[in-house]
């Protein structure tokens, strides 16, 4: 997953800037206009999940399950494969200063995984101490604006969930504690004594807010990180729990877990596809969306900290706290009988699904200052890209977060987990209240981007793009289209801009 990254050279203004245009005033759209893809080698574990780029060594380092892949930045050469399966499943790379920071599951994922530090100039482990404990499953990690310090997502989750405590047929169900579930946490690494100098935990942390899941089986599971520009504060995506941990760097504890609220489908502008029958086709439904998000990135305006979610949505691996809304007990008619809604919140006429189907930006207290609405599914669907098969779900899935400062300007990439082709979403968020909606970028051949990275080389700009669906990593340039007076996301040279007149997007409301 991406970490938050900054373009703020004045020239750039134009670098990546030009008229937004309907499909109709082409005569031929590129849907395909990449810098280069390469594809990775899923048969012997080297998948493409997340990214990171080194500036010093000018390659992307491409991490999934197996090991990693170092490729040429320019031209997506493989540079050398590195086998890392003789420390763990490796879930996420991150690099700052010459230093690649990779996080490992056990091969007992309950059991404690660690985090080992290679050398970007010899691509191998660090000189003096390289390896560090850390809680188990630890799914992503990123440094600190100055590099300083690592923070580690150590999801913990369960082999196996509480079971159900209810009655037979009982909404919403209630589920006793997981036999073992490991605490869900996060290490902090202090790279001036290469120690942990804390791990915080959620227990006992006190709460804000509304709608937190905390009756699922399982404990709170860090999903993902963002820190604040002053390396002072992170934000901690609690997936499942719906939930955002806020967490004190330098104390080393968790200040206070947010409840994200919900978001109500039967509102103008926040309609959904509930149903999986080749028609995609949006509505107003009654019914409504825990946020969930998944990947995070910060930035600021203002003087304030502003915090980018990209609202996924997730159930337990095994799906138990998860019923459709026509099940006894819940009784929902179509069209709402075949959506998937949560066990721990649902009750008959009152249904919770997973997942906004959008991405939101908040304030560093968690209060909702933006969400984008229904604008994913309905440009998705607008573009041919539109998955219905995900209708029931959690549809187009909004997965990865990129954020990029342009000449004072600030631009969202959103990368849609659950499209027909690997699709981002390209947002101005300058003024976080009134963000608009750019356009499409969309990628024939790749599917299910993961992760995403922007970088620049010799001036030039690029979106790289993990894709965990086809096994690809590709890139787009950014190409200069100098527009006077246009603040509307390149384009056509670049990707597809797909039935995008610039427009205002709708705020959504909890």
């Amino acid at each position: 997953m991406p970490r938050p990254f900054r373009l703020t050279a004045p020239a750039l203004a134009c670098a990546i800037l030009m008229p937004v245009v309907s499909v109709s005033a082409l005569a031929a759209p590129t849907l395909n206009s990449k810098a280069w893809t390469y594809t990775h080698d899923p048969a012997h574990g080297y998948l493409s999940e997340i990214v990171s780029f080194d500036s010093s060594s000018q390659t992307l380092w491409v991490a999934g399950v197996s090991g990693v892949d170092v490729l040429n930045a320019r031209t997506g050469a493989l540079v050398q494969r590195i086998d890392t399966r003789a420390y763990g499943s490796i879930n996420s790379v991150a690099i700052h200063g010459g230093i690649a920071a990779m996080a490992f599951e056990a091969p007992v994922r309950t059991d404690p995984g660690n985090v080992r530090l290679f050398d970007t100039a010899t691509r191998s482990l660090l000189a003096g101490t390289n390896t560090f404990a850390v809680g188990a499953l630890p799914d992503m990690l990123t440094f600190t604006p100055d590099g300083s310090k690592i923070l580690v997502a150590n999801e913990g989750t369960p082999s196996t969930y509480g079971a159900i405590t209810s009655a037979p047929g009982a909404f919403p169900r209630t589920y006793g504690a997981a036999a073992l579930d490991p605490a869900g946490s996060v290490s902090i690494i202090d790279l001036a004594t290469r120690s942990v100098s804390a791990t915080a935990t959620l227990t006992g942390v006190a709460s804000t807010g509304t709608h937190i899941r905390s009756n699922t089986g399982m404990d709170f599971e860090p999903e993902y990180i963002a820190v604040n520009a002053a390396g002072t504060k992170a934000y901690v995506s609690l997936q499942e729990a719906n939930a955002m941990g806020v967490l004190d760097i330098q104390n080393g504890s968790f200040e206070r877990i947010v409840g994200l609220g919900v978001k109500d489908f039967s509102l103008p502008g926040n309609r959904i596809d509930p149903l999986n029958d080749g028609n995609a086709s949006l509505i107003s439904v009654n019914a409504k969306g825990l946020y969930q998000p998944d990947a995070l990135a910060t930035f600021e305006r203002g003087g304030q900290t502003f915090v980018v979610m990209a609202n996924e949505g997730d159930f337990r691996e095994d799906d138990g706290d998860r019923s459709r809304a026509g099940s006894a007990g819940l009784n929902a008619a179509t069209p709402l009988d075949e959506l998937r809604v949560s066990n721990t919140d649902s009750s008959a006429g009152n249904l919770f699904t997973a997942g906004a189907r959008s991405f939101s930006i908040r304030d560093a207290n968690g209060v909702l200052v933006y969400d984008s609405g229904e604008i994913l599914d309905r440009e998705a669907i607008a573009a041919g890209i539109y998955d219905d098969a995900r209708s029931r779900d959690k549809g187009v899935e909004p997965e990865g977060v990129e954020l990029m400062e342009i000449d004072g300007r600030v631009f969202a990439f959103i990368g849609l987990e659950r499209t027909l082709q690997a699709a981002i979403a390209a947002f101005d968020i300058t003024d976080p209240a009134h963000s608009t909606f750019i356009g499409l970028m969309i990628a024939n051949g790749d599917r299910a981007p993961e992760g995403l990275e922007g970088y620049v080389l010799d001036g030039q700009y690029y979106l790289a793009f993990s894709n965990e669906g086809s096994s690809t990593t590709s890139v787009f340039r950014l190409s200069a289209v100098p527009e006077p007076g246009s603040l509307a996301l390149a384009g056509l040279a670049l990707f597809a801009v797909v039935g995008t007149r610039v427009q205002r997007a709708r705020r959504g409301l909890s």
